[in-house]
C-alpha cells in the first residue's frame, strides 16, 4: 500500500466511521474513504453518476476532510451536491428535498477535539448498518475502487430550507420559555432559530460556534453540560430545558424544576401525546427502555402498540422503518419521527419540537406532565465481565434457564413470568409490568443488565439477584462495573 495513505481499520464501527485525524487517518485515508463509499453507491444504485449529499460540522478541520471525501466521491463517478456547514438531520433531509440518492457528512458527533468521521447512507432516511460498514471497509481497505467521471456542485443556503421545513409544520399556540444549550457546536446555528420560528421564547446557552469547545463537549449526557442547563433553568424560571449533541441528531431534556428525565420516560410522554391524533399507531422502543409502554392506559385506549426491539440507532431506525411506525425511542437520546412527523431519521430539534407540542398542548408544567407517570423503580445499566469468546453462549444459556423456569411456574420474588422476549438478548417480564434484562454488549466484554420494578426498590433488587445467580451458576462472569 502506498505509504502517505493512513487509515486504521478500527475506524470502520457499526454504524458510523471515527478516526482521531491525523493519527488514525490522513486525508489521503479519507480520500480512499471517499473512493470506497463512491464504489458502494455505484453497485447499489446501479447508478454511473449517483448524486450524493455532502455536508460537514463546525470543527476546524472538517472542511479539509469534506474536502479530501469529495475528491474519492468525484473519481469514482459520483455527482456530489455540497450543502455546506450542517447538522446530520439537514442532510438526511436533504436527500429527501433535493431527491438524491445517498449522503455523506462529516462528523465525530459529540466525541472530543481530534475526532473526526462520516455518518452515511444510501437509502432515504437510513444510515449504514453493519453490513454495509463490513462492506465498505472491505471496499476501502482492499481499494477496489470503481472510476468515473463525476463532478461537483454548493447548494447555497440549504439551511433556509431545513429551517424552514420544521418551522411551516410546528407553530405553537403558547409562548414557551426554553433554554437551549448547544455546547459550542453546529446546533448553535440552528435549534435557537428554528424554536423561536415556531413560537418559542428562547434562553441561549453556548450557542456560539466555537470549535474548541471551551466549557464542555456538546453532548446532552454530559454531567457538566446538564448541570449547565439545570443552572439556567432555575435561574431565568424557564419552563424547559433542552441540550443538543454536536451534530444535532439527540436531545438531552431538563423540566422546569431543573430535573433530568430520562429517554425512555420523554419518549413514553411523546407516544401519549401522539397517540389521541394517530389512533392504532405503533411505537419501537429499544429492549432497555421502561416498561411503561406496554401497558400505559393512554396508548391502550388508543389501540397503540409497543414493539421493543434491538438496542442500537440503526437498529431502531430500521424497526421503525419497516414496521412503518409513528415514531421510534431509544434510550440514549436518538428519537424517529416517522411521517406525517418527520421522515424516519433521528433529528434532536425535531425531538424538542414534539416536547413543545406536548407542553403547548396541556395546562401543565413540564415536571407535572412527568409525574403524571406511574413511579417506576429502574436500575443503572450494569455491565458484569463476561470474555468477548463467551458471552454469547452465556446469553443462549441463560434463554433457556428462563424458559424452563416460566414453564416450571417458577415464582420469582412471589411472581410467575409473564412475557419472554428475545429479540436481542432475553428480556422477561411479569404481570405487573415489571421486568428483567440480560444481553451481551455490542462492543465491550462484558453482559448488560437492567431491572425495573412497577412495585418497590426490594422487587426491583429481588430480580436482580434472580438474574445474578443464574449468572454465577455459569462460572463465567467477572466484577460488575457497578451494582444495585
Amino acid at each position: 500500500m502506498n505509504q502517505s495513505i493512513k487509515i486504521d481499520p478500527f475506524g470502520f464501527r457499526e454504524y458510523d466511521a471515527r478516526w482521531i485525524y491525523e493519527k488514525d487517518i490522513n486525508e489521503q485515508g479519507v480520500t480512499n474513504l471517499g473512493k470506497g463509499l463512491g464504489t458502494q453507491i455505484r453497485e447499489h444504485t446501479k447508478k454511473e453518476n449517483p448524486r450524493v449529499i455532502v455536508g460537514h460540522d463546525y470543527r476546524s478541520y472538517s472542511e479539509k476532510i469534506k474536502l479530501a471525501l469529495k475528491k474519492g466521491l468525484v473519481s469514482t463517478g459520483c455527482f456530489v451536491e455540497d450543502v455546506g456547514l450542517s447538522l446530520s438531520p439537514m442532510v438526511y433531509f436533504a436527500q429527501f428535498n433535493l431527491d438524491a440518492d445517498a449522503v455523506a457528512m462529516v462528523t465525530a458527533s459529540h466525541n472530543e477535539n481530534g475526532w473526526t468521521g462520516v455518518k452515511m447512507g444510501i437509502k432515504k432516511g437510513l444510515t449504514h448498518a453493519p453490513e454495509e460498514m463490513k462492506e465498505l471497509k472491505e471496499i476501502t481497505l482492499n481499494q477496489k475502487f470503481t472510476k468515473g467521471e463525476g463532478n461537483e456542485k454548493q447548494i447555497k443556503d440549504f439551511d433556509k430550507v431545513y429551517k424552514k421545513d420544521l418551522i411551516s409544520k410546528n407553530k405553537l399556540k403558547k409562548k414557551i420559555k426554553a433554554v437551549v444549550a448547544c455546547g459550542n457546536g453546529t446546533a448553535g446555528i440552528f435549534a435557537p432559530d428554528i424554536l423561536r420560528g415556531i413560537g418559542c421564547e428562547v434562553i441561549e446557552l453556548d450557542c456560539n460556534l466555537d470549535w474548541n469547545f471551551p466549557k464542555y463537549n456538546p453532548n446532552p449526557e454530559d454531567l457538566k453540560m446538564l448541570h449547565a442547563i439545570v443552572k439556567s433553568v432555575k435561574e431565568s424560571n424557564a419552563d424547559i430545558g433542552f441540550g443538543f449533541d454536536g451534530d444535532g441528531d439527540r436531545v438531552g431534556v431538563i423540566d422546569n424544576d431543573g430535573n433530568e428525565i430520562f429517554s425512555d420516560k420523554i419518549g413514553l410522554l411523546i407516544a401519549r401525546n401522539l397517540s389521541e391524533l394517530h389512533k392504532k399507531s405503533s411505537f419501537i422502543v429499544d429492549v432497555k427502555s421502561t416498561g411503561l409502554y406496554s401497558n400505559d392506559i393512554i396508548l391502550k385506549k388508543n389501540k397503540c402498540e409497543t414493539i421493543y426491539w434491538k438496542t442500537g440507532h440503526s437498529h431502531i431506525k430500521r424497526k421503525v422503518y419497516n414496521e412503518k411506525a409513528l415514531a421510534g425511542f431509544e434510550k440514549s437520546g436518538h428519537f424517529f419521527f416517522n411521517s406525517p412527523l418527520g421522515y424516519g431519521y433521528d433529528d434532536g430539534i425535531n425531538s424538542a419540537i414534539q416536547i413543545c407540542h406536548l407542553l403547548d398542548k396541556q395546562e401543565k408544567k413540564m415536571s407535572e406532565i412527568v409525574n403524571d407517570l406511574p413511579l417506576t423503580y429502574q436500575s443503572p445499566t450494569m455491565a458484569p465481565f463476561c470474555k468477548d469468546n463467551e458471552k454469547y453462549n452465556v446469553v443462549d444459556d441463560i434463554v433457556k434457564k428462563i424458559e424452563q423456569i416460566k414453564k416450571d411456574k417458577i415464582k420469582i420474588d412471589g411472581k410467575e413470568i409473564k412475557d419472554i422476549l428475545t429479540v436481542n438478548g432475553v428480556r422477561f417480564s411479569f404481570n405487573d409490568g415489571s421486568w428483567g434484562l440480560i444481553r451481551a454488549s455490542s462492543n465491550k466484554p462484558s453482559l448488560v443488565i437492567v431491572t425495573e420494578s412497577t412495585q418497590s426498590e426490594k422487587n426491583k433488587k429481588e430480580i436482580f439477584y434472580f438474574i445474578d445467580t443464574l449468572l454465577q451458576k455459569t462460572g463465567k462472569i467477572g466484577e460488575y462495573d457497578q451494582k444495585i
